[in-house]
């Protein structure tokens, strides 16, 4: 979801705040946005009033009555339920007392619109008619909350104007007991927080009325407030090992929504948690090594919901394409064996860069296509995908001398991983072309490269990295998916053969390179542009299909790659890895 897409409610519990709910829904009302206001039981002079206002305000204003009083909390939650139910994506919760400053409202909407996947917090700003006991008292709260998460993320966890994602807090309450009352608003926090929600802050002034009511049980509430303290904290006495690894890791943001593109997704993995990788390739050897990547995997697997639902979509389209062959059952397995050949690929490209990886074990099943074209001395573009280890053949070429490949690459979101790599070799970086759009520019750039007989590489398996790029649909693993254009309007441009190139790992441990011809030339006649790009979108997603089926776990596409660019794409979230891109 774009920060456009952002469909924006007001959920306000109310109990018995009969005198102050009209003014603070006149002050909330000049914004624009619908209110969901959720009476918790409250006595019939109260609901007189609420119906009043619901008259007066119409659709603007939807009126939610829970029979009995249950607390601020199952008020709270009544509404995101309704809210979410309702179409809505992000809910501002507001108290009904009017103690907060409804002027604030747009600076909450902009935040959430900065950063849709984020919890935007509240941080109060007092002035002089806050009691000083409720001002110092908070803070045996702040610091309980900051022990329970580890963190100082969370400033203020008491402050009940705050702004949250509906999907992700649903699916919190509807699968966790959470406390419904004065509990609730610090319990629900630090749990979105264990969850990894990024947080952001928005100071707001705050105003307690001499006259106003109170519903805060100075005995009971601060009972269930240290009780729910007592279960956070054993629940980050669970997670500490979790929670531990959390703090080397980057939170959730809007980079890493589940409808965000590929290239939005945040690499995970920490810079220093992949140089120790390497240090212990260098120290201990590859087969040592190795053995990290189970538990690392197994930590991915858990807390990467998004690449588990790309992995289970991808084995289901693979079963569901496959004729009376055996395939991968979709599921926690696949997933499993799947993120650990990507990370297997990770120490191998390291492997090859650094030099322990000998000639022998990389292979050709046909030398023949890049034999006669290495002593024809003339350029071409290479076509490969996220399939194997498509670095192989640039870290033989840079060892070898036998020939100049440069790879078109987006490296915005492996940037750590890269850096690790670049300390393996130094000509690393320097047959990298980074580029962001096919312009004049940048195919004069790459034509001068291709008649200085340099080979070119490309994927071809992912869409562009923006929105408005443009993409064909092929028939892919039994079902349509959108393809770039990019590789074949740039290998028209170009006037050069192409190639397609994949390089997979066998069970005995060495590399098998794949190099075949894709075209002598490509044409794009104006007038059946459209119709020749999908013909040749066609003929390498049945190429990339074969391969898929000839090494089922090396296809390390985890988003949902069947989704149309600007719709609902699934979560990437697998580790960092260089991706040469489409």
């Amino acid at each position: 979801m774009s920060g456009a897409n952002l469909r924006t409610c007001i959920v306000i519990p109310i109990y018995n705040h009969k005198d102050a709910i009209g003014g603070t829904l006149a002050r909330l009302s000049v914004h624009g946005l619908p209110m969901f206001v959720v009476d918790d039981g409250s006595d019939e002079a109260t609901q007189a009033v609420l119906a009043q206002l619901a008259a007066e305000y119409g659709a603007r204003m939807t009126l939610l009555r829970l029979p009995v009083n249950g607390g601020k909390g199952a008020a709270v939650m009544a509404g995101l339920r309704a809210a979410r139910s309702a179409g809505y994506t992000h809910a501002l919760q507001i108290d009904a007392d009017g103690q907060h400053d409804a002027n604030d409202v747009p600076r909450f909407i902009a935040a959430a619109r900065a950063e849709p996947g984020a919890v935007i917090l509240g941080r109060p700003v007092y002035d002089e008619s806050v009691p000083k006991s409720r001002l110092y008292g908070r803070y045996a709260t702040h610091v309980w909350v900051w022990i329970e998460t580890l963190s100082f993320t969370i400033r203020d966890s008491m402050c009940g104007f705050r702004l949250y994602p509906l999907d992700a807090v649903c699916a919190l309450i509807d699968s966790v007991r959470i406390g419904t009352r004065m509990d609730f608003d610090i319990e629900i926090l630090v749990r979105l927080h264990w969850r990894r929600l990024a947080f952001r802050t928005v100071p707001t002034r705050v105003t307690y009325s001499t006259d106003g009511v109170s519903h805060f049980d100075v005995l009971w509430d601060n009972v269930r407030i240290s009780a729910s303290h007592t279960r956070l904290v054993c629940g980050m006495l669970l997670r500490l090992p979790m929670l531990l690894a959390h703090k080397a890791l980057p939170r959730k943001t809007a980079a890493a929504r589940a409808d965000a593109g590929w290239w939005r997704v945040a690499e995970r993995g920490s810079r220093l948690g992949m140089a120790l990788l390497a240090l212990s390739c260098r120290l201990f050897g590859m087969r040592f090594t190795s053995l990290w990547l189970h538990p690392i995997v197994g930590y991915f697997l858990l807390t990467g919901r998004g690449a588990r639902v790309a992995s289970q979509r991808y084995f289901t389209q693979l079963e569901h394409a496959a004729t009376g062959e055996r395939t991968p059952q979709p599921g926690w397995r696949s997933a499993y064996r799947q993120m650990l050949a990507f990370a297997q690929s990770g120490l191998d490209k390291l492997a090859a860069w650094s030099g322990r990886i000998a000639e022998e074990d990389v292979i050709f099943d046909d030398p023949a296509a890049f034999e006669t074209l290495v002593a024809s001395g003339r350029g071409a573009l290479v076509i490969g995908a996220h399939l194997g280890n498509l670095e192989m053949m640039r870290a033989l070429a840079v060892r070898n001398g036998r020939a100049k490949v440069t790879a078109i690459v987006y490296t915005e979101h492996a940037k750590r991983f890269n850096s690790v790599l670049s300390s393996a070799h130094v000509d690393f970086s320097s047959r990298l072309m980074q580029v962001s759009d096919f312009g004049p520019e940048t195919s004069m750039m790459m034509k001068a490269r291709i008649d200085a007989g340099e080979l070119l590489v490309i994927v071809g398996d992912r869409v562009p990295a923006h929105e408005s790029g443009r993409t064909t649909d092929a028939r892919f693993l039994g079902a349509p998916a959108p393809f770039a254009q990019g590789p074949y309007v740039l290998a028209h441009a170009l006037g050069c053969p192409v190639y397609l190139f994949f390089c997979l790992k066998e069970q005995d441990g060495r590399h098998r390179m794949y190099f075949e011809p894709f075209a002598e030339r490509i044409s794009l006649p104006r007038r059946e542009r459209a119709q020749h790009i999908a013909a040749w979108a066609q003929r390498y997603a049945s190429r990339l299909e074969h391969y898929c089926r000839k090494a089922p776990y090396q296809w390390f596409n985890f988003f949902d790659f069947w989704a149309r660019p600007g719709k609902t794409m699934t979560e990437a979230a697998a580790p960092g890895g260089n991706d040469v891109r489409a």
